[in-house]
């Protein structure tokens, strides 16, 4: 083992001992059973759904318990870090409302930036080193490939330990040749030497009793030397930070369950209390024959940025994620979903499936319960960043945009579902809009074959029409003039009429009725067409209907 001498001079003189810093970061002063969790973004550029899915249960155990949900930035890969990659973390997590106690702004157990800790990093290091708890290793990529390549040809396990850790009991003599020389170095915690064959136990939050094989590799803790800064590997940074950030609970995805043995080591060699783990299975995609887990370079829906740039209501969205973590939740109204607890010991092992059109019809229940002004409001800033056009006009007609809104969803038991997210505003209400709306004309204009009346007695039944229109209040009087016009144009009194005898007739009086409909909103279905033209004004009722007129 390297003098303590030696090993002190790799590193800055002023580095403080880990006693100082268990000082710097002490227990926390919480009540009994209260979970400290924390959620570590990479700044990688893309914010899985997955990720908010995980934010959601860190963030509502920590409250649940009295504990506190922390925010660390994970970055000391910065060869995979994505300018602007934060600030769309920012974003995603503020659409979703998802607000840690602590982070960057605030909180005593910062810095909450991996890159920023390196001191903290390389003081545990040289106590490792001091101890012979891990070794500095000098093997070159050459050479590690060449072990690699001669266990593959043995068949057997690939990776750096035992006899094929060819720095792990070199002699001082030899690494400080290396040292004298500066040929580059990392470190490499030292796995016991009886790691090979053991079995590692432990308990899951979530899954309960889970074994594995002990972790057998010298695994790399700290990067090579000729770097700057010196940062850590993940495995040995999330060990450090956890203990002293004294994060007690670590929610994350199962792909992390193969790294517990490792991460257990670590805590052994630094003389930490082990914290719990709870994996939470992955979300999941309906395929043919099957289901995969949701692929962001191959499913839209995988991304963050998918629901903001739909418009998913936040609240719609936390709620369907909170009824995969917990099935009970979905069964229950949105505000006390919510409001309720997320229990782990109701997560299941295996990956939810995600399903746009469930989430679509809770999301349009969702906003059906909302008043006009908070879906105008809504929509506009959605359409604000995304639909800059929309976004115009609802500024300019905020008053049409209410009398829009209010038709069959105020005052009624069962109001339109017609809105699942905020994109969906343009197709759902654009008509009601002058600026929006091209009004039908013509034989040639498509949206009128759907009715199936000819060209020219469409004309002429909206031109008469238009000329005796009276805008008035009472729905039944207002629909009995197209009643007495199309009795006046020979049309059937009834469909049942005009099915018995279909030549004798150029429609019955439901199609006489779509003609005003589609000349009114461009489509044979629409919400009432009188609360329509009421909202709309008498004048823009006359412009549509003498737009078919011709």
């Amino acid at each position: 083992m390297l003098d303590h001498a030696v090993i002190d001079g790799l590193f800055p003189a002023d580095l403080p001992e880990p006693e100082e810093l268990e000082r710097l970061y002490p227990p926390r002063q919480l009540p009994a059973g209260a979970q400290v969790t924390r959620f570590g973004p990479s700044p990688t550029g893309f914010v899985h759904i997955g990720g908010i899915y995980v934010a959601t249960i860190d963030r509502d155990v920590a409250s649940h318990s009295g504990g506190v949900y922390l925010v660390r930035v994970e970055d000391t890969d910065q060869t995979r870090e994505v300018e602007g990659a934060l600030a769309q973390f920012a974003r995603a997590f503020g659409y979703f409302g998802i607000v840690p106690d602590e982070e960057d702004s605030r909180g005593a157990y910062g810095p909450y930036h991996q890159s920023r800790r390196e001191r903290i990093y390389l003081s545990y290091v040289r106590d490792l080193l001091r101890r012979g708890k891990a070794y500095l290793c000098f093997a070159t990529k050459d050479e590690l490939a060449a072990i690699s390549a001669r266990q593959q040809a043995a068949k057997i396990p690939t990776g750096y330990y035992g006899e094929w850790a060819i720095w792990r009991d070199a002699g001082p003599e030899a690494v400080m040749a290396n040292l004298a020389e500066g040929v580059p170095y990392v470190v490499r915690l030292r796995a016991p030497d009886d790691a090979a064959g053991r079995r590692v136990r432990y308990t899951d939050v979530i899954r309960g009793e889970v074994e594995n094989d002990a972790n057998r590799n010298d695994a790399v803790i700290l990067k090579s030397s000729d770097s700057s800064p010196r940062l850590p590997t993940y495995h040995f940074a999330h060990a450090v930070d956890d203990h002293l950030m004294r994060v007690n609970l670590v929610i994350r995805g199962e792909e992390w369950i193969s790294s517990v043995p490792l991460h257990l080591q670590l805590f052994d060699a630094l003389g930490f209390t082990p914290i719990a783990y709870a994996h939470i299975a992955p979300l999941m995609k309906q395929i043919p024959g099957g289901k995969r887990k949701l692929s962001k370079r191959k499913d839209p829906e995988a991304g963050v940025g998918f629901y903001i740039q739909e418009g998913y209501p936040a609240p719609a969205v936390l709620y369907y994620l909170r009824g995969l973590a917990n099935g009970r939740l979905a069964e229950v109204p949105l505000a006390q979903a919510l409001a309720s607890p997320i229990l782990l010991d109701q997560c299941g092992v295996a990956g939810p499936l995600v399903d746009l059109v469930k989430l679509a019809d809770i999301s349009a229940d969702h906003i059906a319960t909302l008043s006009g002004p908070r879906v105008l409001e809504a929509v506009g800033v959605w359409a604000s960043e995304f639909d800059p056009g929309l976004a115009g006009v609802l500024e300019a007609e905020r008053d049409l945009a209410l009398r829009a809104l209010a038709v069959e969803r105020e005052g009624v038991e069962n109001p339109r579902k017609d809105l699942r997210k905020w994109s969906d505003f343009r197709d759902a209400y654009g008509f009601f809009f002058p600026q929006l709306f091209t009004p039908v004309s013509g034989s040639a204009d498509e949206r009128l074959a759907p009715v199936g009346v000819d060209p020219a007695t469409a004309a002429s039944f909206a031109r008469d029409f238009a000329d005796g229109y009276e805008h008035l209040d009472d729905q039944q009087e207002w629909f009995g003039q197209i009643r007495e016009l199309a009795a006046k144009h020979g049309f059937a009194p009834s469909a049942k009429e005009y099915k018995a005898n279909p030549d004798a007739y150029p429609g019955s009086v439901r199609e006489a009725s779509q003609l005003i409909r589609v000349s009114l909103t461009g489509s044979t279905r629409s919400p009432d067409l009188h609360a329509i033209a009421r909202a709309i004004g008498a004048p823009e009722v006359l412009r549509r209907v003498r737009a078919l007129a011709g």
